[in-house]
């Protein structure tokens, strides 16, 4: 039973998302696949964010964050972030960067600049509301989709 239910969990179709941040004088990136529109009005993201990432203590009320949408096919974006960065690594070496702040991906499909609102504990994630500031599309593509096997990991 419990397996049926997570493989139907696990159905449940997401994005890709490279996740940038600029906190405590570090940058970084991550690879995201839970995000979310969560508001019309203010315009809102949220990000499901590991309690075990180093970035999440940097993510607080107003720090500034960027939502790189991935377009479908872009394997090397998520090759790149997909491995994970120790805090002090540089993420971005031998990428297209531009900053909005915070790093913005110019080879990802588009971009959504925020600004964290609020944090709510989602058990073993973190669920970043953000509030959106800024944005656009880079590249006329359809955005990458994810579907797992099941829902008890990435």
């Amino acid at each position: 039973m419990i397996d049926a239910m997570m493989a139907a969990v696990g159905r449940i179709p997401s994005g890709l998302f490279v996740l940038t941040v600029s906190a405590g004088g570090r940058e970084t990136g991550m690879l995201a696949s839970w995000v979310q529109q969560c508001s019309f009005q203010p315009p809102r993201v949220s990000v499901a964010v590991s309690k075990e990432r180093w970035v999440l203590p940097e993510l607080v009320e107003g720090t500034g964050f960027v939502v790189n949408v991935l377009a479908e096919g872009d394997k090397k974006l998520v090759a790149h972030f997909g491995k994970g960065f120790a805090p002090d690594a540089d993420a971005f070496a031998g990428l297209d960067v531009t900053r909005d702040g915070v790093p913005v991906l110019l080879a990802a499909h588009a971009f959504i600049t925020c600004r964290v609102a609020a944090r709510f504990d989602a058990g073993d994630h973190v669920l970043v509301v953000g509030d959106v500031v800024g944005g656009a599309v880079h590249h006329d593509a359809r955005p990458a989709t994810h579907v797992r096997r099941t829902g008890t990991h990435y």
